[in-house]
């Protein structure tokens, strides 16, 4: 017999009851919220300068209004997922009086920037309300996808200077505890802007939320910034983590369950959850150890030049397709691979070289790293 695991969605029916003053903000309302960054807020959540925000019943209403009157409104999965999360949220005691302020969502393809963050009010007395400030993680812009290549050439990128600025902008408009989270590049955005933050900002935080987030070069985690923060941070990876173990790490995660294989296990919605915490696994998987130790060689191998060659070329391969999105890449497939051959034409040899390189280097280290991997 098949047993169904517990998930997000179960979490919210057991324990949507329990106010945050009965039962405290734990790990699994951090993945629940660093899910529901994903939605999109705009014309439902005011603007950092705006007074007051909404209930998450009223927006969960709005969201679900919206995708009524036009159904392609949510075309991605995580998106749907998060629409589908907020709907739960709004009838549980828990969440539905959780208000949401402050959203930002930018896109600048100019200084290739991909940022979004929402803060959510937590508790209803003035004295023991806390202010959880979530990032978003990557949406499906190829903007968003390009930022995050930038991540290996230097620091900060533009959506690391927003989450820092965000953040300090949001403590001195709120009193009281902070809290901050996020999901893959937003948990990544978490912590620099909890890292780079004032001191008194910082002296504030109770506790940063890193849920699958790539990480950051050598010299930023041995930071002072990054060591006044560390032992506050929370980092999480399923068992065959890709993007979590990305770059550097000065934390220890906590490895989790998930119901699915392989890159999916990176969706939230896919974690295992025992009563008010995730369930814990005692290792990664092989598979990602081998891929974090290909990728690794790979990325580490590459000179920084090269590694800017690489990733412009492969940005105007994509560009070429005129697509806006992953999603608008996927959906018509045949025009997008059109427009890539007919780029190929047009780059020239030193690029085409960079991405031949590369990905001869690619295949080579992973040879490499099975090779080894059999042989022990």
């Amino acid at each position: 017999m098949i047993v169904a695991m517990a998930n997000i969605f179960d979490y919210i029916a057991w324990r949507g009851d329990l106010t945050f003053a009965q039962s405290p903000f734990n790990p699994v309302d951090n993945i629940i919220f660093s899910q529901l960054a994903y939605l999109p807020l705009d014309g439902i959540v005011g603007g950092p300068e705006a007074k007051g925000g909404v209930c998450i019943a009223d927006a969960a209403e709005q969201i679900a209004k919206r995708q009524h009157d036009n159904p392609s409104f949510l075309n991605d999965l995580t998106v749907i997922e998060a629409a589908a999360l907020v709907g739960a949220m709004g009838t549980a005691q828990r969440f539905k009086n959780c208000r949401l302020t402050c959203y930002v969502n930018q896109t600048d393809l100019v200084s290739e920037k991909q940022f979004s963050a929402v803060s959510v009010v937590l508790g209803k007395k003035m004295f023991k309300r806390s202010l959880l400030i979530v990032y978003r993680g990557t949406d499906m812009s190829l903007v968003g996808w390009k930022e995050d290549f930038n991540m290996s050439l230097s620091e900060p990128v533009p959506s690391q200077l927003e989450a820092a600025a965000y953040l300090e902008k949001m403590a001195g408009r709120f009193k009281g505890s902070l809290l901050v989270a996020g999901h893959s590049k937003g948990g990544n955005l978490a912590i620099y802007a909890a890292s780079c933050c004032g001191k008194t900002t910082r002296r504030r935080i109770v506790a940063v939320y890193s849920n699958d987030a790539p990480g950051f070069h050598r010299q930023f985690v041995e930071g002072r910034g990054y060591r006044a923060i560390r032992s506050r941070i929370r980092a999480f990876v399923p068992q065959s983590s890709i993007i979590g173990m990305l770059f550097e790490h000065g934390e220890t995660p906590v490895i989790v369950k998930s119901t699915e294989t392989g890159l999916m296990q990176h969706d939230l919605c896919s974690w295992e959850i025992i009563h008010n915490d995730i369930a814990r696994a005692e290792e990664l998987s092989r598979e990602s150890v081998l891929v974090d130790s290909i990728l690794r060689d790979w990325i580490n191998g590459m000179e920084t030049e090269q590694r800017h060659q690489f990733i412009e070329a492969l940005y105007t391969i994509l560009g070429a397709t005129h697509a806006q999105s992953v999603t608008e890449l996927a959906s018509d497939w045949l025009k997008s691979i059109v427009g890539i051959i007919n780029s190929l034409k047009h780059i020239d040899e030193a690029a085409k070289k960079s991405i031949g390189k590369a990905i001869g280097d690619l295949f080579r280290i992973a040879g490499k790293n099975i090779q080894a991997l059999r042989g022990k």
